[in-house]
């Protein structure tokens, strides 16, 4: 059998050194796992579904991303990931979210709708058919995804929903630099 291996996927405008990825990626490590922190394109014009998945095939192609990856995805790239999942029909063995949500347009910064439009998709609920164990997080006050938007992301598709109230975006601008719930799911 096989040995788990994870991925950390970091939202729009982000990078694999910000808000709760280098931490969880250290403890990770700690335990002698695999993680890999992609670091995928950003920016209006670099930051779309085809180059992010054109990053995503990579792990696919180097045997990284299968049925014994546990993925942690926060912001956007939840639904990339759904999308990415459905669309190369790949199983994977665990998909935790953090403030994810589908089909949201505007946030005040016009650059974030414009880089986020091309992640989202129609068949959400198919995500199903390639993880068993989907979980969840969210917050009833996030700035940028409305609460009913995260909620009925969850509601379609999670076997497991934790709601962190005050959370915000639960990113380094809240103050989630740590974020230890993250670690029942390694």
């Amino acid at each position: 059998m096989m040995k788990n291996n994870y991925m950390l996927i970091h939202g729009s405008f982000g990078s694999p050194f910000s808000n709760w990825i280098p931490w969880l990626r250290e403890k990770i490590e700690e335990g002698g796992q695999d993680v890999y922190t992609p670091n995928f394109p950003t920016g209006v014009g670099y930051q779309n579904y085809e180059n992010w998945g054109n990053l995503l095939k990579t792990y696919v192609t180097a045997g990284i991303l299968n049925e014994n990856t546990v993925i942690f995805a926060h912001s956007i790239a939840p639904i990339f990931i759904c999308k990415f999942l459905v669309e190369h029909k790949i199983k994977v063995k665990r998909l935790v979210f953090v403030c994810g949500c589908n089909n949201y347009l505007g946030i005040s910064d016009e650059q974030y709708n414009i880089v986020n439009k091309s992640m989202f998709m129609d068949n959400l609920c198919d995500v199903k058919n390639y993880c068993d164990d989907i979980v969840c997080f969210y917050s009833e006050n996030d700035p940028y995804f409305p609460y009913e938007y995260e909620k009925d992301f969850a509601d379609t598709i999670a076997t497991e929903q934790i709601m962190i109230k005050g959370g915000q975006h639960l990113n380094s601008e809240a103050g989630y630099t740590e974020f230890a719930e993250l670690l029942k799911y390694i």
